[in-house]
């Protein structure tokens, strides 16, 4: 008994199974059509993640940012700092992210 990857999310499963015991993908009848579209699938689970990313971290980034300038608070107090550390934390999240996305497109 050997084992083998999922078809559809890639997991380590034997090659005597059926079905695939972590997303219930049935192997046995699988066409190579329905291989494909499963495949498919997981690239746009996969792509649909890292726009909700970089939206959350463009969000994240523009609030801080919003209440750092518009809030009334001063530099002086600690809700200015916090509000920069979040915009700091919501660009880079987002920076990254949009590599993250550029690599997963280049070699997919």
């Amino acid at each position: 008994m050997a084992l083998t990857n999922c078809p559809s999310c890639s997991k380590r499963i034997s090659d005597k199974a059926k079905t695939c015991s972590h997303c219930g993908f049935t192997i046995g009848t699988a066409t190579e059509e329905d291989v494909l579209r499963q495949k498919r699938l997981q690239q746009i689970k996969k792509s649909q993640s890292f726009n909700n990313q970089s939206l959350l971290a463009m969000m994240l980034f523009i609030v801080s940012f919003a209440y750092m300038y518009w809030g009334g608070s001063r530099p002086t107090e600690i809700e200015y700092y916090v509000a920069m550390t979040c915009a700091g934390v919501g660009l880079f999240w987002y920076v990254i992210n949009r590599v993250r996305m550029t690599i997963y497109k280049k070699f997919k």
